[in-house]
């Protein structure tokens, strides 16, 4: 077995907006797949009646279900503004490093605003 020392780059390093968001990016991505699939959920049980429709809400509406819808509803926004700034950047615009760390902060911002008034919603309506 080899015994050479493994290079210090996870340790040293340090996290930066960029490579934050950009994992982010991608964990949001596999998180929309999971809600879209409780999403064909709730259409399958919509389908199929009233009972099977009723145990579908039932999750939904648990505490549970809120907390999972909500965490949809950010990894949504999220990914959304997230690819609105890279169309910016596929047309050229937002290259310089001011810009990036604006538009990375601006999409993390207005991520969490857009649930924000959404869980307001959902729970107030």
């Amino acid at each position: 077995m080899n015994k050479r020392p493994l290079s210090p780059h996870l340790q040293i390093y340090r996290p930066q907006i960029t490579s934050v968001l950009s994992i982010m990016h991608r964990i949001t991505g596999v998180g929309l797949t999971f809600g879209l699939l409780l999403m064909a959920w709730g259409l399958w049980a919509l389908a199929h009646g009233p009972s099977a429709y009723e145990g579908f809400r039932d999750c939904a509406t648990s505490p549970l279900g809120k907390l999972v819808l909500i965490g949809f509803v950010l990894s949504l926004s999220y990914h959304m503004l997230n690819g609105v700034r890279h169309l910016f950047w596929d047309a050229g615009l937002g290259f310089k490093m001011e810009a990036v760390r604006a538009s990375g902060w601006a999409v993390v911002i207005f991520s969490f605003l857009m649930t924000a008034f959404f869980a307001c919603f959902y729970m107030f309506f």
